[in-house]
């Protein structure tokens, strides 16, 4: 499936049109980016931000829209019993930019639960509301069938979030981000050094441009699947 970008204009827009958009993983790479883009765009009424503790990290980023997100607490093994989940829940739209490590969550069987179950849980619960856009964060080489285990979660859950119903889907999936982390991953900043020469394909993506490419299809994403691959990003795919 190829890409296909919607026109849209990030400044004209009526009250009656402002989009609510549901954030999982605004703490990260690529959610903080996302929430900066939704927090300044001018079509946005209001950011939900899951997280499982305060932190007030993207709030802090977005100085003087900061009145447009709010950072909702959630514990996301209990999604359904949620207080005022039928508030938090009731969105026109979902980005999905959770994503870890095997080392950092401690075990396959974690690093499944929040790769997997989580979007999925959040996607369901979203839709049941009434969303019609979700957009994910996946990876390149993303497979179900695929051999290594992160590749076939990441196929798993675009299998998963494709079976939820949405009118709109993106798929997004980029090489390796650049970028600051709060977290260490030894592996992306060796291969970040020697991505950029890399043909687009493989090559190492700003965690911006993936963010203007989820943001975008947030937004103003045409119906149907569209699964936008590291080199259309490169391209400029999803450009805000």
């Amino acid at each position: 499936m190829s890409a296909n970008f919607a026109s849209i204009d990030p400044v004209a827009d009526s009250a009656s049109q402002k989009r609510t958009v549901l954030l999982v993983g605004g703490t990260g790479l690529v959610g903080g980016a996302c929430l900066k883009l939704l927090a300044r765009d001018a079509r946005v009424g209001e950011v939900r931000s899951l997280v499982r503790r305060a932190s007030g990290v993207g709030i802090a980023g977005v100085a003087g829209h900061a009145n447009r997100v709010i950072e909702q607490v959630v514990d996301f093994d209990r999604l359904d019993s949620t207080p005022d989940s039928d508030e938090i829940f009731a969105v026109d739209a979902v980005i999905c930019a959770l994503g870890t490590t095997i080392r950092t969550a401690g075990s396959q069987a974690a690093f499944r639960k929040v790769d997997y179950e989580y979007p999925l849980r959040v996607g369901a619960l979203a839709r049941r509301h009434g969303a019609s856009r979700y957009a994910l964060v996946s990876a390149i080489g993303a497979s179900p069938h695929a051999r290594t285990f992160y590749s076939r979660v990441k196929g798993e859950v675009e299998e998963g979030v494709l079976g939820l119903g949405f009118p709109s889907v993106t798929i997004v999936r980029p090489s390796f981000l650049m970028g600051e982390r709060v977290e260490s991953r030894p592996l992306e900043s060796i291969v970040r050094r020697f991505g950029v020469i890399l043909p687009l394909k493989w090559r190492s993506i700003a965690a911006e441009d993936v963010a203007r490419a989820l943001v975008s299809a947030a937004l103003g994403g045409a119906p149907g699947v569209t699964i936008i691959e590291n080199e259309a990003l490169h391209r400029g795919a999803g450009a805000l």
